[in-house]
């Protein structure tokens, strides 16, 4: 490097830094708000007297309205830019989880009513948070940095369960279910004033310097967070259209879906399993789940860091995507195995494995900053994350049944471990070459 490039990568400012760090902080948030349900879960369900199939049904309440408002929110980051409509989202979605706490005030089908109509507006309100987290990621990393960047905030899904499950754990056993949802709701509010305080786009933020725009830029940033000279309203459904008849897309889409599968099954069922299979008390499972969540952690830093390591050494785009993915959708079939062990320590430990290797697995964002068109990012992330996210619709819902006529968690095990495998088929054999997308 020369004297010249020395001293502009001296002075360039890492405001970047700053943002991801907010996007993880947001999407830790995100994920614990989702979480509250499965914390609460066996309190909540004893004090309304619901059992497995009642429980999947209100599980799954967050996932219907989440994946229907998927391409309305990303429509409107496309319209209104992602900023503010990010934070509109963290203020909604953590206003309706305090409410949550109130449930308790009603009873038996009204209290059911009014937590499953609750949990339809938190979906609602987090319908734009990972389109969003896309398109800002696209804007304010290069390609090489990409990976990382989004297996950094999407690692958060597990740090929310390392930080926040014992802690939902302690509060459920020590003063009840129901001060879950009012701790969570006050401390995103809170987060929300301050996101419109922090976050701007590269082309407006005070604390960004032209030589960190100059190399992001260079390096394929868009720049653009705001989504000014998207496509017009009335392209919308075009759009659309086009991306659903593109190959590469709808592997990674279909792809998605069976990964999202063990996201939902840790989200929703993993505490009740805990505590009905193996015997665990509500407090122990808050504790049991923090090692495999942080091997989750680990493992998505690990993943990112990966990928752009590939990318820095001259593997294509498509390899440096595809082997970690992969790799790891294969490492967490060991879930399957929970159901060959009889010891809690194994059980953890398999569940540490298979969450390590979905950890590792968990670019799928990055692909979507990598494949998206450059006018429509908050449609095409929306479009990613409705595939992905129905899996929160119908995970919930079949392992409730799957436990209701068996009486045991096994055939939820097998289930959830071969979505992994559908996901390995639709990498190798579906996507292709990973490239971004041009609009016709």
């Amino acid at each position: 490097m020369s004297a010249g490039l020395a001293m502009t990568a001296a002075r360039r400012s890492r405001v970047r830094l700053v943002i991801v760090t907010m996007l993880f902080i947001a999407t830790t948030i995100n994920y614990a708000d989702r979480a509250t349900l499965s914390i609460a879960g066996p309190s909540l369900a004893k004090d309304l007297g619901l059992d497995a199939v009642a429980m999947g049904y209100v599980f799954s309440a967050f996932a219907w309205s989440y994946v229907l408002a998927q391409l309305p929110g990303g429509w409107l980051l496309d319209r209104f830019g992602a900023k503010w409509v990010y934070a509109g989202a963290i203020f909604l979605w953590s206003t309706f989880t305090l409410l949550q706490g109130m449930v308790g005030f009603f009873a038996g089908f009204t209290a059911v009513v009014v937590l499953f109509a609750l949990r339809l507006l938190v979906g609602l309100s987090e319908a734009p948070v990972f389109p969003a987290n896309a398109r800002i990621t696209a804007a304010w990393f290069p390609t090489s940095e990409r990976g990382t960047a989004s297996a950094f905030f999407n690692s958060s899904q597990y740090f929310a369960t390392v930080l926040f499950t014992p802690l939902m754990g302690w509060v459920v056993h020590h003063f009840g279910w129901h001060h879950v949802f009012t701790l969570m709701g006050a401390l995103g509010i809170a987060f929300a004033l301050l996101w419109t305080q922090v976050v701007y786009g590269p082309k407006e933020h005070p604390g960004i310097n032209q030589a960190e725009r100059d190399y992001i830029e260079a390096g394929g940033a868009l720049l653009d967070m705001d989504g000014q000279g998207a496509k017009p309203q009335s392209q919308a459904g075009r759009t659309i259209l086009q991306l659903l008849s593109n190959r590469m897309l709808l592997g990674i889409y279909i792809g998605q879906y069976c990964i999202t599968t063990l996201t939902y099954f840790f989200l929703t069922w993993f505490p009740v399993y805990l505590v009905k299979e193996r015997g665990l008390s509500i407090l122990q499972a808050g504790f049991a789940a923090v090692l495999p969540a942080l091997c989750g952690f680990i493992g998505g830093i690990l993943g990112g860091y990966l990928s752009d390591l590939l990318l820095k050494r001259g593997y294509s785009l498509t390899a440096a995507r595809k082997i970690p993915i992969v790799g790891g959708m294969l490492l967490s079939m060991s879930i399957i195995g929970c159901n060959y062990v009889q010891a809690d320590s194994l059980v953890v430990g398999l569940m540490a494995l298979a969450f390590f290797g979905k950890g590792i697995g968990a670019l799928g964002w990055a692909v979507v900053s990598d494949t998206s068109p450059r006018e429509t990012g908050g449609l095409s992330g929306g479009l990613f994350n409705t595939f992905g996210n129905t899996a929160g619709i119908t995970t919930p819902i079949v392992i409730g049944y799957i436990v209701q006529q068996t009486g045991s968690f096994n055939g939820a095990l097998v289930f959830v471990g071969l979505n992994a495998l559908v996901a390995v088929f639709c990498y190798l054999v579906i996507v292709g070459e990973i490239r971004r997308v041009e609009l016709r």
